[in-house]
């Protein structure tokens, strides 16, 4: 491992390879918080985090941006090929991941005159990605690595190929150019804060109100600097949080109050669309020890 990754103690429960990929499922014990730079040269890194992220975990194209400008990392994240990103958090602890290596060449074969210019609006939306296709194409990878059957390596390459379409489609989507119409920093910083404070997730006139705008110039601004809608992030939010408090001694039962779910059952519904586990199936893989 490189000289400047080995902040964490980190293992590779189970891997898989094939042509259009190399998928692994990768457990991290953080012994401090994050600090370090990161680049692959040739491969798209598409990171899925199965458990919370590091508090406050952010992330700086320093070649691009400004040495103060950190933005979130979502659920999902991906650094293309070539870019250096930096990574930092405020605390250490323990996480595991669904990393996929995706060859250059396998996404950018998709992409207008074989490659694309990354912009600082493609830049910025590629650090927190709520994309449900591509979230079950990685959910689905890591089952394959971690259960394999009959025809495994295939149909794990079928799976990577669509994969690498969608996000060939995903950064097609976002527009040329920098952020126009997006919102102002202090206003997404508003709403992180909002959604992470605990109850049931505010409606979208409260969000809007917060930011002194309308609701219709919330979705729009919000979705030009994020690249996603501002109800899958919201959605995510609470999945998230949900994560974290699983990680506590609070019972089930409690959380899914705590969150603003109708009942445990809601909430253990929610969870398991979203993750592919129940509450306390994650909770038990959270708990087992690093080898």
């Amino acid at each position: 491992m490189p000289r400047n990754e080995t902040y964490a103690q980190s293992m590779f429960e189970a891997e898989l390879i094939v042509p259009s990929a190399q998928v692994r499922i990768m457990r991290l014990r953080l012994e401090q918080p994050t600090d370090r730079l990161f680049r692959r040269t040739d491969h798209y890194w598409l990171d899925l985090c199965l458990t919370p992220r590091p508090e406050k975990a952010r992330g700086c194209y320093r070649e691009r941006w400004g040495p103060h400008r950190y933005e979130p990392l979502g659920e999902i994240f991906l650094v293309p090929p070539g870019e250096a990103i930096h990574i930092r958090s405020e605390s250490g602890g323990r996480q595991a991941s669904v990393v996929c290596e995706i060859p250059a060449a396998v996404i950018d074969c998709w992409l207008d005159d074989g490659g694309i210019e990354w912009t600082d609006r493609r830049l910025a939306a590629s650090l927190d990605i709520t994309h449900p296709h591509m979230r079950a194409c990685l959910f689905r990878l890591a089952q394959e690595v971690r259960h394999p059957g009959v025809g495994s390596a295939t149909l794990a390459e079928l799976i990577a190929q669509q994969l690498a379409i969608e996000v060939a489609r995903y950064c097609q989507a976002i527009a040329d150019g920098p952020i126009t119409g997006g919102l102002a920093s202090w206003r997404l910083r508003r709403v992180d804060e909002r959604l992470h404070q605990p109850g049931p997730p505010p409606a979208l006139e409260e969000l809007a109100t917060l930011c002194n705008m309308s609701p219709r110039q919330l979705t729009r601004g919000f979705r030009a600097s994020r690249g996603h809608s501002i109800g899958d992030h919201i959605a995510q939010t609470r999945i998230d949080m949900a994560k974290r408090h699983l990680a506590t001694s609070e019972s089930i039962k409690e959380i899914a109050f705590a969150l603003g779910f109708a009942s445990p059952s809601s909430f253990a519904f929610a969870f398991r669309r979203a993750t592919g586990s129940t509450p306390r199936q994650f909770r038990q893989r959270q708990l087992r020890p690093m080898a």
